[in-house]
């Protein structure tokens, strides 16, 4: 045989062989797609509060969807904690794959009642937010935590009448009011339009327990508003502290997600890379 026969059929054999490993290497398609999933960023759910809805939360979506995150602002009944958990509940069991459950106000309660029932939920952010133990009342909340500092909310009552010919009772802010008490370092004319389009929540939320709490099992972060007088920046300590979360911060109104969306995206980020 020459030589020149002899070394083609050499490198033909080679090339052979590292084909073969090269396809052994390669991942299956079914590895390949789970590898995928496995690198994909949870959704991020965000429930606003009392007084709120879910266009409080645009700048913060914005943020975190350019960042590559799959978002979901829910449109919080406000019906009472029951009520509410059971809806988010619902929404929560259609949305796939790892998540991260963010509350602001009194969304904080509503996940923290939800996400015990949920198996996939990585991480709970609380926004100048309630995060009751089981059994507490957000009413019972307050009053146990007093703030000199922090004036009464300017809240309304308003009547009316349910299907059933039963009378129901909503608490709003007054519209004059709304400003200093929920959005002092919003631009006027945004805090206006927010006074303006506020959902009012229904006055049972207010005394119903809490029946979970995930933050027990579920890691947390908070976001304490120094400059809340909606809910007293010492209460939302009170309850991160106990809670064991990880604690940022920042000199806010309430409506923190408005006035300072950026911290909020970061807060968030952080819950993520620390429990990806």
């Amino acid at each position: 045989m020459s030589t020149e026969k002899h070394t083609g059929r050499a490198a033909a054999a080679v090339g052979t062989a590292a084909a073969a490993l090269l396809t052994s290497l390669a991942p299956a398609p079914a590895l390949a797609q789970e590898q995928e999933r496995a690198a994909a960023k949870p959704t991020v759910v965000l429930v606003h509060g009392a007084f709120a809805d879910a266009s409080g939360w645009m700048e913060t979506a914005s943020r975190l969807r350019h960042q590559g995150f799959e978002v979901r602002a829910v449109a919080n009944p406000l019906r009472g904690l029951d009520y509410d958990t059971a809806y988010l509940e619902g929404m929560l069991k259609g949305v796939k794959g790892p998540k991260i459950l963010v509350g602001h106000s009194y969304g904080g309660a509503v996940i923290t009642n939800a996400a015990a029932e949920i198996p996939d939920v990585k991480a709970l952010v609380y926004v100048a937010a309630f995060a009751p133990d089981q059994g507490e009342t957000l009413g019972g909340l307050l009053e146990q935590h007093p703030d000199p500092g922090v004036p009464p909310l300017p809240q309304q009552a308003l009547q009316f009448a349910r299907p059933d010919g039963s009378t129901g009772t909503e608490v709003m802010l007054d519209p004059a009011k709304f400003a200093e008490a929920f959005a002092a370092d919003v631009p006027a004319k945004t805090a206006a339009l927010m006074a303006a389009s506020q959902r009012p929540i229904a006055a049972e939320a207010f005394g119903q327990p809490a029946k979970q709490a995930a933050w027990k099992t579920i890691p947390s972060w908070a976001l304490v508003a120094k400059k809340d007088h909606a809910i007293a920046p010492s209460l939302e300590r009170f309850m991160a502290k106990r809670a064991d979360a990880h604690i940022t911060e920042v000199n806010s109104s309430h409506a923190v997600m408005v006035s300072h969306p950026h911290v909020v995206a970061d807060v968030i980020n952080r819950a993520y890379r620390a429990t990806r």
